[in-house]
């Protein structure tokens, strides 16, 4: 009999007390729970929100960053019955208006005082929200009647709460969690917005369930990994691993933040990680920056790789003569792939990108490393992953096969339609937009595919991103913004011509590198945002532009370029939460610019 992820939540309370389910990082040092020690936590949170009137079927809004509280929240909410809704903590105030009033949340769950202003600026228009609970418990006894018309708990007074009638409770949060049924309502997720209004994605616990039974059965997983999280678990992604972790059994631990994550991942040593590609492509871009910034060690890597015999003017130094009687693998291993696993922990057995397309190159390299670095694919509405590589079965440049469980087809334009228990049945109450996805009863993802010769899908573009120039003819953007990545100077790339003549680029520099490469080069400049626009700067990225040219066909070649002074930003609504570019609010921000390179 299958059994909602609540009902193995509560069971991982049984595990041997020296068995650490979680561990996250209080005050510089690093904290880890016992499995028991888990649930009693998330007993309290589920208790003390019992005790303020949430019920079961009752929304329960989590707008907050990555944290532990948030993993004990989403397991309270839904194993008292009720609904988790999780929002982005950096949405802006209208969003936050929109989904609490779109999902009928009577209980709103926030961080700090980022949050705070968000929520005050929207409060008096979300009249159904009878509850807010702050994160911070310090900004909760700083806020005083002056301050503020509303009343706010803190997180430390609801866990007061649920621990003061426990004994009056025994056993209802374990009953709880054990009866929980596959058809119940477990989370609507609303998609990131890159083209439009959020959609809530209603998902059930049979979808919650589903998704964790296939990545279980297609990935080596045993309660003796441990995972780095760092995605946010409003990302669906992010949150898989909040579910898949007491379902396997391996530790789960909670990085301090993105700009962290290096320093983190030498601290827990994961043996498994989930990421998004920009994450990954950074790690790499990183060691290509340092091999760049030491000349001898790049021309010796260089020659490393090449097939011919490791050039005369080498010799001269002891250790080098040494060094050049072991074979290239091992020096490539001394010199690079060794610095590169030390990096991510030294222990990573596999890593899973997900949510936008991989770059090859950048895969080859960390299984070069002897790193996996598997490419999934999902969505929102999928919950999460469909395909993926696997550690028996991968193929670079491919998303892998189905998972289990999941049907998929091709429709005649490459559409991928995808079939199975962890899709979602409909969008929240919006029909008509539900009526739109499913095809059928096969869900439309929007994305174009097509299959190998040994069954694995290959994502070609986008749907509606597509452009389709003055020509006629249709041009892949994120093909075009793979190529330019792959340079360390780049950072981020936006790629327009829609019903224009020809493709343009706005291109961001990464910060780091071009500082490197500016001191390296002797170019003039005050600061980044002066150095983006030096001369030399934009002469070393039409180099770059130029070699990625001679890849394409005419009609995709880019005829003009801008350099921006700063990056895409989530806070400024031109990245989504997961890191995408939002063309259509770029487009918008940066019309007059775009306008002038035609």
């Amino acid at each position: 009999m299958r059994h909602a992820i609540t009902y193995h939540f509560a069971n991982s309370s049984e595990r041997p007390p020296e068995s650490v389910a979680l561990r996250f990082k209080r005050h510089k040092s690093w904290i880890s729970w016992s499995w028991h020690e888990y649930f009693r936590q998330t007993e309290a949170v589920a208790l003390g929100l019992r005790d303020l009137g949430v019920k079961s079927g009752d929304r329960v809004a989590i707008f907050a960053n990555s944290c532990w509280e948030w993993s004990t929240l989403d397991f309270a909410v839904l194993g008292m019955g009720a609904v988790t809704v999780p929002i982005y903590h950096s949405s802006l105030a209208q969003e936050l208006e929109f989904i609490l009033k779109n999902s009928a949340c009577e209980t709103l769950v926030l961080q700090d005082q980022t949050q705070l202003r968000k929520w005050e600026s929207v409060a008096k228009n979300s009249t159904m929200v009878k509850r807010v609970i702050v994160l911070d418990t310090a900004l909760v006894e700083s806020l005083t009647s002056h301050q503020t018309e509303r009343s706010y708990l803190s997180w430390d007074e609801l866990c007061e709460r649920g621990v003061a009638i426990a004994p009056q409770t025994s056993g209802w949060f374990l009953q709880s969690c054990k009866a929980i049924q596959l058809d119940q309502t477990a989370s609507i997720v609303y998609t990131s917005g890159t083209t439009g209004e959020p959609k809530g994605v209603w998902l059930r616990h049979e979808q919650l369930l589903s998704e964790v039974e296939a990545i279980a059965q297609a990935f080596p997983l045993s309660a003796d990994d441990s995972s780095l999280s760092f995605l946010p678990f409003a990302h669906v992604l992010g949150r898989v691993e909040i579910w898949l972790h007491p379902y396997i059994g391996f530790t789960l631990n909670i990085a301090e933040s993105i700009e962290r994550l290096g320093k983190n991942l030498v601290e827990v040593h994961p043996t498994v990680m989930i990421g998004v590609p920009r994450i990954f492509e950074k790690v790499y871009a990183s060691v290509q920056s340092e091999l760049q910034s030491q000349k001898w060690r790049g021309d010796f890597i260089e020659a490393l790789r090449a097939p011919t015999p490791l050039p005369s003017w080498w010799p001269g130094r002891s250790w080098v003569d040494r060094a050049l009687r072991l074979p290239k693998t091992e020096l490539l291993d001394l010199f690079v792939y060794s610095r590169l696993r030390e990096r991510l922990g030294g222990k990573l057995r596999f890593a899973v990108s997900g949510g936008a397309p991989l770059e090859p190159v950048v895969a080859q390299f960390f299984l070069d490393a002897g790193v996996l670095l598997l490419e999934g694919y999902g969505l929102t509405e999928t919950t999460a992953a469909i395909c993926a590589n696997t550690p028996d079965a991968f193929r670079l440049g491919t998303v892998g096969k189905p998972l289990p469980g999941v049907e998929i087809k091709l429709a005649i334009d490459g559409e991928i339609l995808v079939r199975g228990p962890m899709v979602t049945p409909e969008y929240y109450q919006n029909p008509e937009a539900t009526r739109e996805a499913f095809v059928d009863e096969y869900f439309c993802t929007g994305d174009i595919g097509e299959w190998t010769d040994e069954g694995f899908l290959r994502i070609t573009d986008r749907k509606k991103d597509l452009i389709k120039t003055a020509g006629g003819k249709y041009v892949a953007p994120q093909k075009l913004s793979a190529l330019l990545q792959l340079d360390p100077l780049i950072s981020q790339v936006l790629i327009h011509g829609d019903r224009r003549k020809y493709i343009v680029a706005l291109i961001t520099l990464e910060e780091e590198q071009a500082k490197l490469r500016a001191r390296k080069e002797g170019w003039r400049f005050r600061d980044y945002r002066s150095l983006t626009q030096s001369p030399e700067a934009r002469e070393a990225v039409r180099k770059i532009v130029a070699q990625v040219n001679s890849q394409l066909a005419p009609h995709e070649s880019i005829k003009a370029f801008a350099i921006l002074p700063q990056e895409f930003t989530v806070a400024s609504g031109e990245l989504t939460p997961s890191l995408k570019i939002k063309r259509n609010v770029c487009n918008v921000h940066y019309k007059d610019l775009l306008d002038s390179l035609y």
